[in-house]
């Protein structure tokens, strides 16, 4: 595919190093938020840019942030704020990368679920950018720790998100103690009337950029729905689960008890799956999602409040265990398959009372749903759906320097296996998470037991 000249990244003002890193990421041409919202960032311009989850978003107000940074000066300069804790987490971890080619750039996260005392710690030995939810971020306001004089840019991420969430107040409190000279960034799946009110009071002169939604032709997202009776619900799920054998499904239930038993039910059925709900403690909801990040759960349970702001690649199927009342829900549920390009698969189970709802969704979509019937799931393959992967959890993170080398280095170099039997790595502030693959489980949690990480003795066990 060729892109044409002006949505290739070199088309744009950048520094040469970051386009020779976005070159090494793999990020040659823009995608549509990209291509229409850089060019009037990257010229200082407040923005509204409005797209769907999953466009491209973070690199757009990542790179724009990045070229208005002086690394030479250890104060914040920009502020991300986000409506959840995952999210802000994913934003921070795609900065890092695009910030690669800069000088020591310091990102750090302030959200709540951890303790005031280490977040005072990083941002005392000086910070770049911060990236944080709401609340937690005045709280550091407001004990002096944290100051906002240096800020050039600000960024509210999910801006329908966090006026959901009722976050109007704090955003507004936030944004009262940044310098009135500074440029803001309003980044928003849905445009409801308090994104106009935030505009009217904290933003000049704002250009509004609209990316549409893909049509049903330009979609990669495969919909199929299925009529179920309440009984038989979880049965389907199993059913579909067998048919299609997806490597990894997130399935949604409108409320935590439904979670709760469908996980039950499919731990029963020999499936592996956990549950993501507003009563796991940050530690719980920090173990699931990496679990379920590194391939080595089947299926993830969530309703919608938990699942905002998770971002997992190469995610093969969404079903809709409940159908949503919101139809701008369940376009927000199965955007989160089919990503980047990708193929997806959603697949929506509803009973003869949710169909007024399912109308609804065929509104807003602008088309008709497609019905399958339950006597066309047949069992493929043989044996229970397995994950490919195990995931290992390492006693150490940043606060120990370890980085996702290290890892790999010592299950490599020193345990002796090959590259593709490792997974994705990912290093927390005091906990590492590490893939790979059900074979070696067992061997490499005991080799790296015994063995070393950046020359020291680590403890690590099994999720």
């Amino acid at each position: 595919m060729t892109a044409s000249d002006n949505t290739l990244f070199n088309s744009l003002p950048l520094n040469p190093a970051t386009l020779d890193n976005l070159a090494q990421l793999g990020y040659l041409s823009m995608t549509p938020i990209q291509a229409t919202s850089l060019p009037a960032a990257l010229a200082g311009k407040d923005l509204i840019a409005q797209a769907q989850t999953g466009s491209g978003k973070t690199a757009a107000f990542g790179l724009a942030l990045l070229e208005r940074l002086n690394p030479r000066r250890f104060a914040v300069q920009s502020l991300v704020l986000c409506p959840t804790r995952e999210l802000a987490d994913q934003v921070t971890v795609e900065i890092r990368r695009l910030a690669r080619a800069m000088d020591n750039i310091k990102v750090v996260t302030l959200c709540g679920g951890v303790a005031l005392r280490g977040q005072r710690a990083s941002l005392e030995n000086g910070a770049h950018i911060i990236v944080g939810t709401p609340g937690r971020v005045m709280d550091h306001l407001a004990r002096g720790y944290l100051s906002l004089e240096a800020l050039n840019t600000l960024v509210l991420d999910e801006a329908d998100r966090m006026l959901d969430m009722g976050f109007f107040e704090d955003i507004a409190t936030v944004t009262k103690q940044c310098p009135p000279e500074r440029q803001t960034l309003l980044f928003s799946a849905t445009y409801p009337e308090g994104i106009d009110k935030l505009a009217k009071q904290f933003m000049r002169s704002p250009e509004r950029i609209t990316v549409a939604q893909p049509t049903t032709s330009e979609s990669l997202i495969e919909q199929r729905f299925y009529e179920v009776t309440r009984p038989t619900r979880f049965e389907v799920v199993v059913k579909l689960l067998n048919h299609f054998r997806p490597v990894s499904t997130l399935a949604f239930c409108n409320t935590k008890q439904q979670c709760n038993e469908l996980v039950a039910y499919l731990k029963q059925q020999g499936v592996s799956a956990l549950a993501l709900h507003g009563d796991l403690e940050q530690r719980e909801r920090d173990q699931v999602l990496a679990q379920f990040a590194n391939r080595s759960i089947s299926v993830l349970v969530a309703t919608d409040v938990a699942s905002r702001g998770i971002d997992i690649k190469e995610l093969e199927a969404v079903i809709n265990v409940d159908i949503t009342p919101d139809p701008e829900v369940h376009v927000h549920r199965i955007g989160r398959t089919g990503r980047a390009g990708e193929t997806g698969l959603a697949l929506s189970l509803a009973a003869m009372y949710e169909m007024g709802a399912v109308g609804k969704i065929e509104q807003y979509q602008n088309q008709p749903s497609v019905w399958h019937k339950l006597d066309e799931l047949t069992p493929k393959g043989s044996g229970p759906l397995l994950p490919p992967m195990i995931t290992l959890q390492i006693l150490g993170g940043r606060k120990e320097k370890i980085r996702p080398g290290d890892v790999l280095g010592a299950l490599t170099a020193d345990a002796g296996y090959s590259r593709e039997q490792i997974g994705k790595i990912n290093v927390t502030e005091f906990t590492t998470f590490v893939a790979v693959q059900r074979d070696i489980a067992l061997e490499a949690m005991q080799k790296l037991n015994v063995g070393k990480v950046k020359g020291k003795s680590v403890k690590v066990r099994l999720l």
